[in-house]
């Protein structure tokens, strides 16, 4: 599929950068025209990943997140999110709705299955020690064929 924009974003894991994550997705999707509600579903999914990556693949250090965003002509958006932080050991149990790995700080345990129900498909891979990357796709149903 032809590729009609991307953009590839680093920045440090910062809670303060979460937000930023959300407006440069927005940003960017805003070319396929899509729904409040498809904005709205996706920067969760966002939100989600990057909060993941500052909470419990850096806990209490500092480091880089990687963002990387495609559109293609199908209006099809993937998203790319990644860190080189702890990994997840068990990425089977860590999808589990209501888990989490830092219970000690009252999370939810929800991230992973709010980004499965907003996103059409999201892949999910960890190397302990090496960091963790979430693949995110997402038809635009209402957008422009531009």
């Amino acid at each position: 599929m032809n590729v009609k924009n991307e953009v590839k974003i680093i920045f440090p894991s910062n809670s303060c950068n979460e937000a930023f994550a959300r407006v440069a997705v927005t940003s960017v999707i805003s070319a396929l025209d899509p729904t409040v509600s498809e904005i709205a579903e996706i920067k969760t999914a966002v939100s989600e990943a990057v909060t993941n990556c500052i909470v419990h693949g850096y806990r209490n250090t500092a480091g880089k997140i990687e963002l990387y965003v495609r559109l293609t002509e199908d209006n099809t958006v993937y998203i790319r999110i990644k860190d080189t932080g702890t990994g997840i050991p068990d990425i089977k149990k860590a999808m589990e709705p209501l888990y989490t790995s830092v219970p000690e700080e009252e999370r939810a345990g929800l991230g992973f299955a709010v980004m499965e129900n907003f996103m059409d498909r999201i892949k999910v891979t960890s190397k302990e020690g090496k960091g963790t990357t979430v693949k995110m796709y997402r038809k635009i149903c209402s957008g422009k064929n531009t």
